[in-house]
């Protein structure tokens, strides 16, 4: 089949976008980023992006959401960022070690290679693939799933992105902070990629900040994070979201985790237009264990979905999830979590929880947890609630002098405590416990109109 023969008309024109620019994308890359494309291309040219006839994005179809003619910068053109700016993120004030990402292009702050413990690497991603093409080779493209159609975009198309290792026994003191910004002078689509490989016994935190700079024009992001996980490792990781209303993201993070490895993730998603985040943690060694947490505040026309897939392929593992949702205005959110445990992986402890709040007539939210067990030597359990603020709290917080939209505003904030509690980044608890607060005050960044509508 010619690229021109496929059928999905999102998909099509990325496919000629790639063959008409195929030795432009190579030559500003590196030869292991390189040596997928053609891999990838064949997955694209027999397939499409899932549409609302898909199941699990009937909520969120991604033909949609790539189908408008974003211009893509194949040629690496300098464009215009205020990288300074980026640097003043929400989430100041932590002792971090950071960068930005303009677009896809790395950037790192002043003195960050000086800075960086020896064993930790923090880098542009196509720059380690060029000095260390082994190390980048072994992972690159090996834990997230490359006959799924928008793993395979985002893999034809990326030309940089990140690349973290922290080799064998070494514990990162001070967390890394990747702050992504969106910015050009003509509506884009970004292809980002993030590679993350903690050897056996290594420690890290990674806190990532996304934003927008250009609040009047539409972007499209589309970013894969791969994590490898060896023996024994911990990684915590903290994503804020704080995109505009006229961005469009899908991000795909996949981890493979070795035994006795211990991962602690959570997404917030603050601000936005429309936001997919597929997670996929495969706990594939004895005795690991994985902490998915994640809130969402919605306001205005927001739309955000996040979608889990835990597999529990080994004895002894543990997984647990909590995803929490506030939804005002006309926003939507949508939230599907599987669990999957194999035969073989006896023992197990897995546990999903969803609970949402809708605070206006006008909110909608679609959940579907899910749980598969091929085993009886397990401990697992999954439920969700959708409803509204809780009337009788109201009432007597009014009686007691409090006026409702304050009144309103603490009970929504004490809804999401315990994701918030969650977050054991040193500094960062009591930072996102202040930007949830401005978020639902309507104070937070460029957020007016989007807050939470009292």
């Amino acid at each position: 089949m010619t690229p021109e023969m496929n059928t999905d008309p999102a998909l099509r024109q990325y496919i000629e976008l790639y063959t008409r620019n195929t030795g432009t994308l190579d030559a500003h890359s590196a030869p292991v980023l390189n040596s997928l494309r053609p891999r990838a291309l064949e997955v694209l040219k027999e397939g499409s992006l899932p549409s609302r006839s898909t199941e699990g994005y009937e909520k969120t179809p991604l033909d949609e959401m790539f189908a408008p003619d974003y211009g893509v910068n194949v040629s690496r053109l300098n464009l215009p960022v205020d990288v300074a700016a980026s640097f003043r993120c929400d989430v100041p004030n932590l002792s971090t070690l950071s960068a930005c990402l303009a677009n896809d292009a790395f950037i790192p702050s002043k003195g960050l290679d000086e800075r960086l413990p020896e064993g930790v690497t923090f880098m542009s991603l196509a720059r380690a693939a060029r000095e260390m093409p082994e190390l980048v080779g072994a992972h690159y493209a090996t834990i997230a799933p490359l006959d799924q159609t928008p793993v395979a975009l985002n893999t034809l198309l990326a030309q940089d992105g990140v690349f973290i290792h922290v080799a064998k026994g070494v514990k990162a003191e001070k967390t890394l902070q990747l702050v992504e910004i969106l910015s050009a002078p003509v509506e884009m689509a970004v292809f980002r990629r993030v590679l993350v490989v903690l050897e056996d016994g290594a420690e890290l935190r990674l806190l990532l900040c996304d934003h927008t700079q250009e609040l009047t024009r539409r972007y499209l992001a589309s970013r894969i994070i791969e994590v490898k996980l060896g023996r024994g490792a911990r990684l915590e990781m903290c994503a804020i979201e704080e995109s505009s209303a006229l961005t469009s993201s899908w991000s795909g993070l996949y981890m493979s985790q070795d035994a006795g490895s211990e991962s602690r993730l959570n997404t917030t998603a603050l601000t936005c237009g429309t936001a997919r985040n597929d997670f996929g943690v495969n706990l594939d060694g004895e005795y690991a264990s994985t902490c998915l947490t994640g809130m969402a505040i919605g306001g205005g026309e927001m739309h955000i979905d996040n979608f889990t897939s835990v597999v529990h392929a080994s004895p002894r593992c543990q997984s647990r999830q909590m995803f929490k949702y506030v939804l005002d205005g006309r926003s939507s959110g949508a939230f599907e979590g599987n669990i999957l445990v194999e035969e073989g992986a006896v023992f197990t402890e897995a546990y999903q929880t969803n609970r949402n709040i809708l605070a206006s007539p006008d909110a909608t939210m679609h959940c579907k947890p899910q749980l598969v067990i091929y085993n009886d030597d397990v401990k697992a359990s999954h439920g969700a609630t959708t409803g509204q603020l809780d009337n009788e709290a109201l009432f007597y917080m009014r009686q007691r002098g409090i006026p409702e939209a304050e009144a309103r505003t603490m009970l929504m904030q004490a809804f999401m405590v315990d994701v918030i509690d969650s977050v054991q980044i040193p500094g960062l608890n009591e930072r996102l416990r202040h930007l949830v607060d401005r978020r639902f005050s309507g104070s937070l960044g460029d957020c007016k109109g989007c807050a939470i509508e009292n």
